[in-house]
């Protein structure tokens, strides 16, 4: 059998953690222990306790990618520039041992911070991206990676040249549970109806106050269930999106669920898709940059 090794994306409300033979993945384990979870100085301890028998008669290599890298992870791993590769990712990484033995890799994330613009940040996404690349064998596209911060970006020459970020996810969150759209809802009922409507009315030339308050006046009228609020908001957030940066043809990388929505939000504009699974990517770009580690170490 090949050399194990683990691969890690470390989030900050999640993790999970793949543990691999060369490129086959052997186990998987998920669980609620983001970076939120994790008590000051504590990473080492709850990582060992999270992977449990995969280390517990050996020193698997660990890769790890995410908000682990952030200034409230294990250890600060600083950004890269764009544009950005593998090669990039590589040459920032953060390298130590665990209490165990086994040598652990962290991966930066990217920064964008063009003159006159606002910069912007993203962890683990680009694994993803790197990762897509890979699986579909092209060096230039444009893809959408939904999440609690969506992302949108672009690849040339399997680089990152630019992203942007969308807090669609957690302000769907926010406004759901804490503000006076998601007040007394009954539970949601599925309403791809309601779903389109809102990504009709985020067509508006209007502001974004003006166009969530759409999601009370329109139940007040009648022509929005309470069980369809939640449907609504969604397609009027997501259609935001793509009222801002209006691509085609464009790769949606993530959960089928999350996927299928921006599918119908992208169709109603006219935008093309084609959908992949966010995991494979992840598996795939991580691979990717341990293999390079593995000749670098061993070659």
């Amino acid at each position: 059998m090949e050399r194990e090794w683990i691969a890690i994306d470390w989030g900050t409300s999640n993790f999970r953690a793949w543990l691999m033979a060369g490129d086959d993945v052997l186990d998987k384990r998920n669980a609620s222990y983001g970076l939120l979870h994790v008590e000051p100085g504590q990473f080492d301890a709850t990582l060992k306790m999270l992977l449990g028998e995969w280390i517990a008669e050996g020193t698997p290599m660990v890769a790890m990618a995410g908000m682990v890298g952030s200034q409230q992870g294990w250890y600060e791993v600083d950004y890269c520039s764009l544009p950005a590769s593998a090669d990039s990712l590589l040459a920032h990484s953060k390298s130590f041992t665990t209490s165990w033995g086994s040598k652990a890799w962290i991966f930066p994330g990217l920064r964008k911070f063009p003159r006159g613009d606002m910069p912007d940040v993203m962890r683990g996404e680009e694994v993803q991206l790197l990762g897509l690349s890979l699986l579909e064998d092209i060096d230039n596209f444009q893809a959408i990676l939904p999440g609690t911060h969506s992302k949108h970006a672009r690849m040339q020459q399997r680089q990152i040249v630019d992203f942007s970020t969308y807090m669609t996810g957690e302000l769907f969150q926010v406004l759901i549970s804490h503000s006076l759209l998601g007040r007394g809802l009954p539970d949601a009922a599925a309403d791809d109806s309601a779903f389109l409507l809102g990504v009709e009315v985020s067509r508006r030339h209007a502001a974004l106050s003006q166009l969530l308050f759409s999601t009370r006046t329109l139940r007040l009228s009648g022509e929005l269930s309470a069980e369809s609020v939640s449907d609504y908001l969604s397609g009027l957030l997501i259609g935001l999106e793509f009222s801002t940066d209006n691509i085609s043809p464009v790769w949606l990388v993530g959960s089928a669920a999350l996927t299928r929505r921006y599918q119908m939000a992208a169709n109603a504009f006219g935008i093309q898709t084609r959908c992949v699974d966010g995991d494979r990517c992840f598996i795939a770009g991580m691979q990717s940059l341990q293999q390079r580690l593995t000749e670098k170490r061993y070659g």
